[in-house]
């Protein structure tokens, strides 16, 4: 078993809701135990229009390789009405594989870490939230990272 990270979003429909659905999907993957959830974040889009996006991470432990959890997760997007226009578009869930293990890996279907996961206040708040003391291969430990991204708006939901 592998610790991996998701990142969770959604600004279109009942984007609370579909994070909830997603988490269930989640839950049902195989050799696959949710185990720990942050809180949901209320941030404005970045590089994208649209309403305000509702994001979270939930950390995974997972037998499925990198690139089979990563097809899991297109599937889940999909099965909630996930199009893509164009890039950066609203959406109705996306679901971003942000770590897998100590894995490093770059192929056209993958990129882990996630290339972006620390200039993102949408993915560090939620995700040092559940593993505050955590470090990404090649980045090192991801908290001071909060510091380069103050100056983007999020705010904690309440449940």
């Amino acid at each position: 078993m592998e610790r991996a990270y998701v990142g969770l979003g959604a600004n279109l429909g009942d984007a609370r809701g579909a994070l909830a659905a997603a988490l269930k999907a989640l839950a049902e993957l195989p050799l696959t135990r949710v185990v720990a959830v942050s809180s949901i974040y209320r941030t404005a889009p970045i590089d994208s229009s649209g309403p305000d996006y509702l994001n979270a991470v939930a950390a995974l432990d997972t037998a499925l390789a990198p690139e089979a959890l990563l097809r899991s997760l297109l599937e889940i997007e999909l099965q909630h009405g996930r199009e893509r226009p164009y890039r950066n578009a609203p959406r109705t869930l996306d679901l971003d594989l942000l770590l897998h293990g100590d894995h490093v890996m770059r192929t056209p279907e993958l990129t882990l870490p996630h290339p972006r996961l620390h200039q993102r206040a949408f993915v560090l708040h939620p995700l040092l939230e559940i593993a505050p003391a955590i470090a990404a291969p090649g980045l090192g430990p991801l908290a001071p990272c909060l510091q380069q991204v103050a100056d983007q708006r999020i705010e904690r939901e309440q449940p």
